[in-house]
Parts: structure tokens; sequence; C-alpha cells
């Protein structure tokens, strides 16, 4: 699966965005958590939603520049589900935060990434937050404890996010050295040395090969409230 590759956002011309850059492709493998009579099972089904990006070696390989008007990003709440799951944006970006559900909810998110709540607010209102670091944010909600979603911010405008059979494809990434970067909601890399991994482009494709992931347990579940505390079981709860 391509996705979206931020000419706009980072000021990059259309001339650009047909120009001299080449395509940087791989794979994702998932080994699955479970082990069958000592052989690893690969789930191919696993391999989607993984995200790759570049980052340059050479400060100032890339001015991040931001448009004038800025694009709309939003994580939607509806039938306490956040959608979509994953959101990649660039850093500085506001995302807003929709409720288009009939009740409450409290849109918070206290790891790594971006710190903030948003607090109590109801059905048809919505609020936003910039997300001025680069980071993984988990995002929940204080009332629904099954609610949860990722924002990724990045300071590259070279990234993917695999498909359901892991194919990765990076376009139009300009000549240069970059550090290879992946990232998982349930997997880590199989080999450590692959996060140390270099990437020199020119303008020829270039093709990772293969990259192997273990899959963990899921990151969101069981997650703490805004307040570090265990929910509370609902009871016949109506929003």
């Amino acid at each position: 699966m391509i996705l979206g590759y931020w000419s706009l956002l980072m000021g990059i011309s259309v001339d650009q965005l047909h120009g001299d850059g080449a395509e940087v492709s791989g794979k994702i493998l998932m080994r699955a958590l479970t082990q069958h009579a000592g052989k690893r099972h690969q789930d191919a089904a696993g391999a989607a939603n993984v995200v790759v990006w570049l980052s340059p070696l050479k400060p100032g390989g890339f001015a991040p520049v931001m448009p004038v008007r800025q694009p709309l990003y939003r994580l939607v709440q509806k039938d306490k589900m956040f959608t979509p799951h994953l959101l990649v944006v660039p850093t500085g970006s506001q995302v807003e935060f929709p409720n288009r559900d009939p009740f409450f909810h409290n849109v918070f998110s206290l790891f790594n990434g971006k710190r903030f709540d948003l607090g109590l607010y109801e059905s048809g209102t919505s609020r936003s937050v910039r997300f001025d670091r680069e980071g993984v944010s988990y995002i929940f909600c204080n009332i629904h404890p099954e609610m949860g979603a990722i924002v990724l911010a990045l300071k590259t405008p070279y990234f993917g996010i695999s498909g359901e059979d892991g194919v990765i494809t990076l376009h139009n990434v300009a000549a240069g050295s970059y550090r290879l970067n992946v990232w998982s909601e349930n997997a880590q890399l199989a080999n450590s040395d692959v996060s140390q991994r270099l990437v020199q482009v020119s303008t020829e494709p270039v093709h990772l090969g293969d990259i192997t992931l273990q899959a963990t347990t899921d990151a969101l579940a069981h997650h703490k409230n805004k307040f570090g505390d265990d929910y509370q079981p609902s009871r016949e709860q109506k929003y």
C-alpha cells in the first residue's frame, strides 16, 4: 500500500514531485506471536499497518516548510471507535477530535508522544491538539476503555504504511543518506540491527528487501485511565 507523500506539506513543488527522486520499497514479514511444533508461523494479515520512514543523516536534508493552508487531520469518534485507527501526520500538525456519538467523550494521551487531556465534551462538538513533537501518541477515551488509536508525528516526508500484503513503497525520495525507521503497534523488529540500518538513495530504485517483525501483545490493551487507575466496570452503561 502506498501512503501519500507530503509534497504540499513540506513545501515541495509539483515539478519536484515529478522530479528525479527515487522509489524506495520493501516488504514486511510478520512472525506470529504463537509457535506451533517449534516452527514460527508467518501471519501475512499481520503485516499491515507497519510504518516505515527515512530520516536524513545530514542536518537540513529537507526544510519542513508548512503551507499557508493547513491540511485537515481528524480522528473521528463514532460508535465508540476512533477512525482512522492509525494516523500519520507531519510534526506540527493540528488534529481534530470530533465527537459524532450521541454521548460524551474525554480524549487523552499520557504516553511518549504528545501528552494532553481534552476533558469531557458532548456530542456534535470537537476539540483539537497540535502534535508539535515527533513521536508516537497513544490516544484513549477516559470514559470508554475499548477506544484506542495512534497518532504518529514525523519530521520527514518520506514514509509509507504497509498494506495487507506487507508491501511498502516510498515515492520520489531525494538523493541522500538516511536512517531506516520501522514502527508497528503490535510487533517489534526481529533483528535490532535493522534500526541502525543506513539507506543510500540516488536516482535508481532502492529495494530494502524483507523486514521481519516479531508479533507482540496488543500495545493498547489493558491501559489505565487518565488518572493512572483501572477503569471501573460498566453497569449497563448507556453511553
